[in-house]
């Protein structure tokens, strides 16, 4: 099997230090946070603007990534099912998606609206939600 290197962009700032603290989902009470951008990616922001809709790639980094079943929300009276299956950050690569909107953007520091994800998260991408014709 090939092996492949990914690498962070920048770092989730949010009052959420512990997972035992993160909700299941941005919607549940999530906070606002901020994604510091590095100075060697900072250019990728352009054009960026208050109010675009994205979707924020992290790395889970504090995910176990021997686990492939689980119980869904952490909940054993769920059935046992298989990671690709859940949101679960304990998975064989630990990938997070968070769709969030820009609050503000200063240099290259994000203000975005509620995620779930824990202060020092490694941000690896983020991209654009587009606009569909799905209801």
């Amino acid at each position: 099997m090939d092996n492949f290197q990914t690498w962070p962009i920048g770092f989730i700032r949010s009052g959420l230090t512990h997972v035992k603290d993160a909700p299941k989902f941005y919607n549940e009470g999530a906070p606002a946070a901020i994604i510091e951008i590095l100075p060697a990616f900072a250019d990728g922001l352009y054009k960026m603007q208050a109010g675009d809709e994205i979707i924020v790639i992290t790395w889970l980094h504090q995910g176990n990534r021997n686990v492939l079943k689980v119980h869904p929300r952490g909940n054993a009276a769920n059935p046992l099912t298989g990671v690709f299956l859940t949101r679960s950050p304990d998975r064989p690569n630990p990938v997070g998606l968070h769709r969030a909107k820009v609050l503000s953007i200063s240099g290259a520091t994000l203000h975005i609206d509620a995620i779930e994800a824990i202060d020092g998260t490694p941000v690896i991408d983020i991209k654009p939600v587009l606009a569909t014709n799905d209801n």
